[in-house]
């Protein structure tokens, strides 16, 4: 194979809680990550000189080592001695810096298009070993699906499939850092921590208003407090029909879940329309693997 285009998947958290601040500054989490039919595209090509060669269709991304998808094919090339180069096109679709992994996925979708065009033979398990050297999110992209992540976020569990809904997504015109919201999280006896072990429960038994109900971010706590317009984007999602509305990751992306086609291409139009977000997507639940 010389030559393989390939979905790289964002993800959302239904659910994130932190559970402690371990020795090393790492953070122990609990989350329920879920894909999203929300992707870029990666054309990977086989090329003979030795080199990583990635174009993309935003100018403000690095094209070198800064760049996921350069770490990724580099690692690959490294453990595996390929002698060989790629060549990427990334249409980038994905919003950046949003807690929607991102860079995390194409890393993830580089793996797994060099795994194949080089016919390298590596397992799921294996990629995710590798994977989570670039970033901790990096080996459940390369999983997909509905999943419990632990540790890190790098300890992966397998779900049953979350029941298939609209998923409105909006990203306001602003960053957020991961590294503040993090520094910034105060756990003590007046943390509101989402109940993951309900979650887990509700997604097992298809229902989903209990879902939109019982999802919860623990990061919530810092990043709405210093950036209000989050819960704004919540709020207007709430008022248009949203079951539930909640940051992903760190944010500062807002997801809303909608049980009816209609009531939420409503929502997305006045959304767009609102000028809360710069970025409005109207998506779906996606559980499929890889295609």
């Amino acid at each position: 194979m010389e030559e393989l285009n390939v979905k790289a998947l964002a993800k959302i958290n239904l659910g994130l809680d932190v559970v402690r601040r371990r020795e090393d500054g790492y953070h122990e989490v609990r989350m329920i990550m879920q894909t999203v039919h929300l992707f870029d595209r990666l054309n990977i090509r086989r090329i003979s000189s030795p080199e990583i060669v990635i174009h993309t269709n935003r100018t403000f991304l690095p094209t070198d080592e800064n760049n996921l998808i350069y770490k990724a094919a580099k690692l690959m090339r490294e453990t595996y001695d390929i002698k060989d180069g790629i060549d990427v096109e990334l249409a980038k679709y994905i919003p950046v810096a949003a807690g929607m992994a991102g860079g995390s996925t194409d890393a993830a979708a580089t793996m797994y298009a060099m795994n194949r065009i080089f016919d390298l033979g590596a397992s799921e398990e294996r990629l995710k070993e590798l994977g989570v050297k670039i970033g901790a999110d990096v080996p459940y992209c390369i999983m997909r699906g509905t999943a419990l992540a632990e540790g890190i976020g790098e300890e992966l569990t397998s779900l049953p499939p979350m029941i298939k809904c609209p998923v409105l997504i909006a990203k306001p015109a602003i960053s957020v850092s991961t590294k503040f919201v993090y520094e910034n999280l105060k756990l003590d006896e007046n943390t509101p921590h989402p109940d993951i072990d309900k979650l887990i429960s509700d997604i097992k038994n298809k229902d989903l208003h209990a879902v939109a109900n019982d999802m919860g971010n623990v990061l919530e706590t810092v990043t709405i407090d210093n950036y209000p317009i989050i819960n704004d984007i919540k709020q207007k999602m709430i008022a248009d029909g949203a079951l539930g509305a909640m940051m992903s990751g760190s944010g500062p992306t807002v997801f809303g879940l909608f049980e009816d086609d209609n009531v939420a291409e409503k929502a997305y139009e006045s959304m767009k329309e609102s000028g809360l977000a710069k970025q409005v997507y109207l998506t779906t639940i996606y559980n499929t693997r890889w295609n």
